[in-house]
């Protein structure tokens, strides 16, 4: 059965999207840490982030350099935190989280609640510096 973010990535749940290339998906986390979370996962549906070839490895971080690039000038911070954690979805993702303080990047903090319409503002912000 195919991953959550891969029915994301074919369109079969909506998502605020940021970004993609040929090979990498980014978008909102709608339970984010911080306003302006954003999720990149390859296109290629691997559990592992290190089971990734090489090449989509190197793609998948190059691509989220662009995206935290963009991120930060919408969501303007002391730092873009990245997580790998990978254990809550079985298909490889990078967290980009805008941060401050390094508790901005905990986990076990509860998660913000923010509309629709909400998330669709942040998601045109930070479209708008790619």
């Amino acid at each position: 059965m195919a991953s959550i973010f891969t029915r994301i990535i074919n369109g079969e749940i909506p998502c605020h999207l940021i970004g993609e290339d040929e090979d990498n998906f980014a978008f909102l986390d709608i339970f984010p840490l911080r306003p302006g979370h954003i999720l990149v996962v390859p296109k290629q549906e691997v559990d592992y982030i290190f089971d990734l070839p090489e090449k989509q490895l190197v793609s998948l971080h190059v691509f989220s350099k662009k995206i935290a690039v963009a991120q930060i000038k919408a969501f303007p911070c002391k730092r873009i935190g990245t997580a790998v954690i990978g254990l809550e979805v079985p298909h490889a993702h990078i967290h980009l989280v805008p941060m401050n303080q390094t508790s901005d990047l905990d986990f076990t903090q509860p998660k913000l609640s923010i509309s629709q319409s909400d998330l669709e503002e942040h998601a045109k912000a930070i479209r708008s510096h790619l």
